[in-house]
């Protein structure tokens, strides 16, 4: 029985001066999902990627449909 639901809130980030981005290390894989400031180049990091359900949960989560790139 689902008579309680759990809402799912997109959030919001600043879509002029942010921009999503896949942070992932050379050494070990790890890959961690945030937003790039375009004009300072700094990432804020929001949360890890272990896999593909990681990634679409960040993406739903923010209202992404596009491919996000990854930076090394």
């Amino acid at each position: 029985m689902g008579l309680f639901k759990k809402k799912t809130v997109t959030k919001l980030y600043d879509k002029e001066n942010k921009k999503p981005v896949i942070k992932a290390s050379i050494c070990n894989g790890e890959q961690v999902a945030g937003f790039k400031d375009i004009h300072t180049g700094k990432i804020e990091e929001v949360m890890l990627i272990k896999n593909q359900a990681d990634l679409d949960a960040f993406k739903k989560m923010y209202g992404i449909d596009d491919d996000i790139e990854k930076e090394y």
